[in-house]
């Protein structure tokens, strides 16, 4: 016979710090070499949920409306490590390793990679409702563009 106080599962407290992206966010991107104008826009969903009781966090993103890739991330973290890692795929068959840190409002993603690297800053307001980001790449580590723009909001 199982124990059940034992056998409980608790979340990951090592998450803790990200409870406040979950739920829905409106994703619109803008800034990018890969729309069709300088001015253009696009509109997508992304959704922060636990998964694995807590275990991990999942970011979905990407609506097939908008033409944008579907893409998961798979966030956790090692307990004695300040930063997290995110597993990350999308239906290009993308598939990609970053670090990632959040404390005191910024949110940073950053993956080093010969021949392409990435590097994520969000911002995110006191109300927590915006997070105002961009990414830049790079193709040799050291010299960076500019990449796209992303405002999230609920």
């Amino acid at each position: 016979m199982k124990n059940t106080k034992q056998n409980e599962y608790k979340p990951n407290p090592s998450l803790k710090p990200l409870e406040m992206l979950i739920g829905n966010w409106v994703m619109e991107i803008s800034n990018a070499s890969f729309l069709p104008g300088p001015h253009a826009k696009v509109y997508g969903k992304t959704s922060f949920e636990w998964i694995e009781e807590g275990g991990y966090l999942a970011m979905h993103q990407g609506d097939r409306n908008t033409g944008n890739p579907i893409a998961t991330w798979l966030i956790s973290r090692d307990e004695l490590k300040k930063e997290f890692a995110i597993f990350y795929y999308d239906d290009r068959n993308v598939s990609r390793i970053y670090q990632m840190s959040f404390d005191k409002g910024v949110w940073k993603i950053w993956r080093k990679a010969n021949g392409f690297s990435q590097r994520f800053k969000g911002i995110i307001s006191k109300d927590g409702k915006t997070i105002t980001a961009g990414w830049e790449k790079s193709t040799n580590g050291k010299d960076w563009v500019h990449d796209f723009d992303l405002i999230y909001t609920r």
